[in-house]
């Protein structure tokens, strides 16, 4: 069966992490491993993931938790440990204060991408999937649904769809755990390194010729406030070097160009 590792990266989040461990400790998928990188908070923090932890151990969904609590250097160097730590077939990142779906989001990811289909005879992974990916829905404090997000995900998605912006939420972005290991996040970004990630995963993928699957289906609820939203000019910025670095400097200038009018038209 295949393992999920989800990493959830903290600090000072006791305000909105309760519903991202509640949505996954009622995950029914049982090969789950949690993985919380906590840097060192001084709120209630801590303590939420401990009693989550004893909680997960207690039960028979048959989840993992995982707890490190240390210092770090920002929200991608945790995410670089978390990394590190994972042991499951695919790793995601699911940020405090976004959540899964539903009960079942991790199993119907699993049966829609057949994933368990590429496994070999005697028990090979090589031919997994590089990506399983889906769709986003955005929600407010309240866990209220506000809209789909707007850049949705194509059937066929490559390094080059990016181009195009985000086409797929990074919390929507299951990426094979052996592929990122070998792919840490550039910490020289401060709010866009996940964009450059994706790329790097799916341009691996390219080289080994490995799919990406689509799941068709909402696989995470993104709080609408997150770390990029409240950096939104600086996260830009940093986007833009990313893309002209792999599509060169013309490509991004035109493809923004095409961005401002889109959205003009859209108004």
């Amino acid at each position: 069966m295949i393992k999920i590792s989800l990493i959830t990266v903290t600090y000072n989040a006791e305000q909105v992490l309760k519903t991202t461990l509640d949505s996954v400790f009622k995950q029914e998928y049982p090969t789950i491993e949690h993985i919380i990188i906590d840097g060192a908070s001084t709120d209630n923090t801590v303590a939420m993931a401990k009693d989550y932890m004893e909680k997960s151990f207690a039960s028979d969904n048959g989840h993992e938790v995982r707890l490190l609590v240390e210092p770090d250097n920002g929200i991608y160097d945790a995410m670089n440990k978390g990394i590190a730590m994972a042991t499951g077939d695919y790793i995601c990142f699911l940020n405090a204060g976004d959540s899964l779906h539903n009960n079942d989001t991790i199993g119907s990811l699993v049966r829609n991408t057949c994933v368990d289909s590429y496994i070999t005879e005697d028990g090979g992974k090589d031919r997994l999937p590089a990506v399983l990916y889906g769709n986003t829905d955005i929600v407010d404090d309240n866990r209220n649904f506000i809209c789909h997000r707007r850049l949705s995900p194509p059937e066929n998605l490559t390094w080059r769809s990016f181009r195009n912006g985000m086409l797929v939420c990074h919390q929507a972005f299951y990426a094979r755990t052996d592929i990122a290991k070998k792919i840490a996040f550039n910490t020289i970004y401060r709010f866009s390194a996940d964009f450059d990630w994706c790329i790097r995963i799916m341009k691996e993928a390219e080289s080994r010729r490995l799919p990406l699957i689509d799941s068709h289906i909402t696989l995470v609820n993104y709080l609408k406030e997150g770390t990029t939203t409240k950096n939104h000019k600086a996260s830009l910025k940093e986007r833009f070097r990313i893309m002209a670095t792999y599509y060169g400097l013309t490509t991004t200038y035109l493809r923004h160009a095409w961005f401002v009018i889109r959205a003009i038209i859209k108004r």
